[in-house]
């Protein structure tokens, strides 16, 4: 690690130690003194890259929202025909639903700030956008805003479920949504 001025990486360790501080204890666990410990900063550096906890909270969860559109855009890019478009769907709530729970546990935290504070509810809906239209390249806007919410569901049920359904259970489902 770099130490005095010269530390270009400083600011990406804040972000990385706030979505794993949260994600350990959550938002309200959250405090500049915990992040500054767990990126090996000095406390005055969070004040440097950031004008308080709610930018740093909020610069944290787009951080986390760009990694889950990367996630959707690895999946849906790869399709070439509507056939594997459900499939690259049925991939995607799998690999979500599989994947750390970190995720999970970050996406319901942001989930719970949105519910209750505007600022986190329009990163929510850039999101949501930014997901739909890539899901748009795909399928019409009702088939596209019908299958956003079953992946949000099915990658929850999933993730939660002590006994969670198989492959075939979320192909049928996208198949029911995006029948013509």
């Amino acid at each position: 690690m770099a130490t005095g001025h010269i530390d270009p990486q400083r600011r990406e360790r804040i972000l990385a130690a706030t979505l794993d501080l949260i994600a350990d204890e959550g938002v309200a666990g959250v405090s500049h003194r915990k992040i500054a410990n767990r990126a090996e900063v000095p406390l005055g550096s969070m004040t440097y890259h950031f004008t308080g906890i709610g930018d740093l909270l909020r610069q944290a969860f787009t951080r986390f929202a760009d990694h889950i559109v990367a996630v959707f855009e690895q999946h849906l890019s790869r399709a070439g025909s509507r056939e594997q478009a459900c499939e690259a769907v049925t991939d995607l709530i799998h690999t979500l639903s599989e994947g750390p729970r970190r995720d999970l546990i970050l996406a319901q935290e942001l989930y719970t700030l949105a519910a209750r504070h505007p600022e986190y509810r329009e990163l929510t809906q850039q999101w949501m956008r930014r997901s739909r239209h890539l899901l748009e390249q795909h399928f019409d806007a009702d088939t596209t805003r019908q299958l956003d919410a079953l992946i949000e569901g099915l990658t929850l049920h999933r993730a939660l479920d002590g006994s969670p359904h198989d492959r075939e259970l979320t192909r049928r489902a996208v198949a029911r949504i995006t029948a013509a």
